[in-house]
């Protein structure tokens, strides 16, 4: 394939695995899932659910940012939660980062994420 590049950025959490913080084919991203950790520490950010979804739309803006895109540009979003009460902050949360029209979205509930994170989050965009 040669029209495959990697995104990388230094503003997001480094791949804690055998995979790219994002791929980018043609105009479409594909971003690999953010959890809240801090990209400077690697550590995950201490705080509520809701600090842990800020830091994860951070995570994914950087990306976006370093792709050539926004969290706008997003046309799909995949949200991961431990637990599904969780959703309205979600919501909430989101609210603040995005403006209609919104992505297309799915929610799924999950028994365990990496590092103990209570959300993941992962997306496609269109640039």
């Amino acid at each position: 394939m040669s029209n495959k590049s990697i995104i990388q950025t230094d503003a997001a959490p480094k791949a804690i695995g055998t995979y790219s913080q994002a791929v980018k084919v043609g105009n479409t991203v594909y971003l690999s899932g953010q959890i809240p950790l801090v990209p400077e520490t690697m550590e995950m950010v201490q705080g509520d659910i809701a600090t842990q979804i800020t830091q994860v739309f951070e995570n994914l803006k950087a990306v976006c940012e370093a792709s050539g895109g926004s969290l706008q540009s997003i046309v799909k979003l995949n949200i991961f939660l431990t637990d599904l009460g969780n959703f309205a902050t979600v919501n909430e949360v989101m609210a603040s980062y995005f403006q209609a029209p919104y992505p297309a979205r799915a929610a799924v509930g999950v028994k365990e994420l990496p590092k103990g994170a209570q959300v993941e989050m992962d997306a496609i965009m269109v640039v």
